[in-house]
């Protein structure tokens, strides 16, 4: 039996171009498949965190326009202390004290603290959410109810969806879609306001606000009183989550409207030592 010569440089491309591609499409369906495990290793990250310091850049649509603004946070779990800056204004909440208000320097006029209710109408003026879903628990409940709405179909509304630069940190790119999101008719219990209905479904309460116009605030509304509600939090929620660290640097949040919020959290230092007199007004850096 004669062989034919085989050109060699000919053989070589044909022999590294099949290598490259099926090492990529491997390492790329390798990454799609395990979008369960790194999604656990997420959840997991997040339940280890005690300290967290970072800049964060917030993008949210207020009355259909986005607003951002950005901040330095310092974060401490347990006992939940955290410290916010944004260029002139800053805030103190520390769990147990000052009858659970946060102390405020406005950094203007009247140009003294001041202590205000969290949940109050000056404090949630223009923001999604309150200072209590600070940091990434908040974000981890959402997560699970994602979850356990996704069912069987996990593998289908989970998706990683490539890899990302961000801040120099290398990134899983994970795509969570609910394409059949749908607003839905819901029936006010006894008791309940927008937070808590947002609480017990795992949705946005500022979604619902900004979803029913005739109710003015958070707790307008009465026991009966039919509402719309969305049966998710987001019908595409886009995550960068670093490899390393396994937690989210990046969160972007859609809904039927489009981008309805994004967070960026750069600079991040997971569970260094935070002094506790960073966690006071009298701190040499502050100006309370």
């Amino acid at each position: 039996m004669k062989f034919k010569k085989i050109n060699l440089k000919v053989y070589f491309a044909i022999t590294v171009g099949f290598f490259l591609f099926t090492s990529f499409s491997y390492k790329y369906q390798s990454l799609e498949n395990n979008s369960r495990e790194i999604l656990l290793g997420v959840l997991e990250s997040i339940s280890k965190i005690k300290t967290m310091r970072y800049h964060l850049l917030c993008n949210e649509r207020i009355n259909g326009k986005i607003q951002q603004t950005e901040s330095k946070v310092k974060l401490q779990i347990s006992p939940r202390k955290l410290y916010l800056s944004l260029k002139g204004p800053e805030l103190l909440w520390l769990e147990g004290q000052n009858d659970g208000d946060a102390l405020i320097n406005p950094g203007a006029f009247p140009y003294i603290n001041l202590n205000l209710d969290p949940f109050g109408s000056f404090m949630r003026k223009g923001q999604h959410h309150t200072i209590h879903e600070m940091g990434l628990k908040y974000l981890s409940l959402i997560l699970n109810a994602a979850i356990k709405r996704a069912g069987d179909s996990f593998e289908k509304n989970f998706v990683v969806v490539g890899e990302e630069k961000y801040y120099g940190r290398d990134c899983y790119k994970l795509s969570i879609a609910f394409p059949d999101f749908v607003w839905k008719s819901y029936t006010v219990k006894k008791g309940e306001d927008l937070i808590s209905i947002a609480r017990k479904l795992f949705v946005s309460e500022y979604m619902i606000l900004e979803r029913n116009p005739k109710l003015s605030w958070y707790d307008d509304v009465k026991e009966g009183q039919i509402i719309q509600v969305p049966d998710a939090y987001a019908k595409l929620t886009v995550l960068l989550i670093d490899k390393k660290i396994l937690l989210p640097v990046k969160n972007e949040i859609f809904d039927d409207k489009g981008l309805f919020e994004a967070y960026e959290f750069y600079d991040l230092d997971v569970n260094l030592p935070i002094a506790a007199e960073e966690f006071t007004e009298n701190y040499k850096d502050y100006n309370f």
